[in-house]
């Protein structure tokens, strides 16, 4: 994939050292590599899941662990950490979102509207690609994190920011949605 040859130039010793007092002194060059190499699939690929754009996904995975590094990230383990990440990319994602969008259909790249070709897909991913691209950005970014991901409510809510209650309502709505969906065969 394109952003694993993009780790920065720190971790193969090149580039400035970082400052003592800055927060990234938390997680030395080896522990983030480990963490990076253990981590950025997964977030790559529910950053594609979720936005349906994978160039979109690689530059967020990018700017997720720049912004992470630059972070006080939570000293609690790996676990935490990784969620910390995850509230990153779903922030950065929501301000993709937020920005006016001035594009037109024509403007848009061709092979997005071509089916794809030559992948090798199993009938439920098939299945599960046009019913995914016709429900709502939250709902499959909720579908993503609690079904590929295994988070749970609990997590899902200090992921999106949303409240912890609500996640069990959103993700019911967003699995009968899916549902009615795989039912009519991927139409809307």
């Amino acid at each position: 994939m394109p952003w694993e040859s993009t780790i920065p130039n720190v971790l193969a010793g090149e580039g400035e050292p970082l400052a003592s007092g800055t927060a990234v002194a938390a997680m030395d060059n080896e522990q983030f590599a480990a963490f990076y190499a253990r981590s950025a699939r997964s977030l790559w690929a529910y950053l594609v899941r979720a936005s349906r754009d994978p160039a979109l996904a690689d530059d967020l995975t990018q700017e997720s662990y720049v912004r992470f590094l630059c972070a006080k990230h939570p000293q609690d383990g790996e676990v935490a950490a990784r969620r910390y990440l995850f509230r990153i990319a779903t922030n950065l994602l929501r301000d993709h979102w937020r920005r006016p969008q001035a594009s037109s259909i024509e403007e848009m790249p061709e092979e997005m509207f071509k089916a794809k070709c030559g992948v090798a897909q199993s009938d439920s991913q098939a299945m599960l690609e046009p019913a995914m691209a016709l429900m709502r950005p939250r709902d499959r970014q909720l579908l993503w994190l609690a079904y590929a991901e295994g988070y749970s409510h609990h997590e899902i809510a200090e992921v999106t920011g949303l409240g912890s209650a609500s996640i069990r309502l959103l993700l019911f709505r967003a699995r009968r949605k899916m549902a009615r969906l795989l039912r009519q065969g991927g139409e809307a």
